[in-house]
């Protein structure tokens, strides 16, 4: 994709002694970006860092809509820091053991898992790169049919963690 950058120096009213600057990305067919920052800007090279930036921080918004949206917790009623932290460390976990299973060696299950539990025959499902929502999905219905028992799962690991202490 070929895009173009232009910096203006440009400064808030109400505050006329902050130095701001007005990065303008522009591609063909699309609208361009203006992105303001704080940052003295004042090469071509500075401009696309800003530019790189904003992209690399939308890339986190998406996952953050996504880790909202589909491992449920658009609205935590938690008031207390060690609660919140519990529920974002859940959230971190679920979604890394998401991406691992994006792993080429974890293909032939990922494919498994997309065809048996969450098929889908269009050409814009097959071709997604990271296709996490329907990951999400197949595990549940997976677990639904199948329902994983972690007690006895724990009972089996705590010999082994005996014999590592002795």
């Amino acid at each position: 994709m070929q895009a173009s950058v232009l910096v203006l120096p440009v400064c808030h009213p109400d505050h006329p002694d902050v130095a701001l600057s007005l990065v303008v990305c522009r591609s063909a067919g699309r609208l361009p970006w203006y992105l303001l920052t704080n940052e003295a800007v004042t090469t071509e090279e500075e401009a696309w860092q800003v530019v790189f930036a904003y992209v690399r921080r939308w890339q986190i918004e998406q996952t953050w809509r996504y880790d909202k949206s589909e491992l449920a917790f658009q609205s935590p009623r938690l008031w207390h820091w060690a609660q919140r932290e519990k529920l974002l460390l859940m959230a971190r976990l679920s979604y890394a053991f998401l991406l691992t299973l994006l792993e080429p060696c974890y293909d032939p299950l990922r494919l498994w898992l997309l065809r048996c539990y969450c098929h889908r025959t269009g050409w814009h499902c097959r071709q997604a790169k990271a296709p996490l929502y329907r990951l999400r999905s197949a595990l549940a219905r997976l677990w639904q049919h199948y329902p994983p028992n972690f007690a006895k799962l724990a009972q089996r690991r705590l010999p082994s963690v005996e014999l590592l202490a002795a």
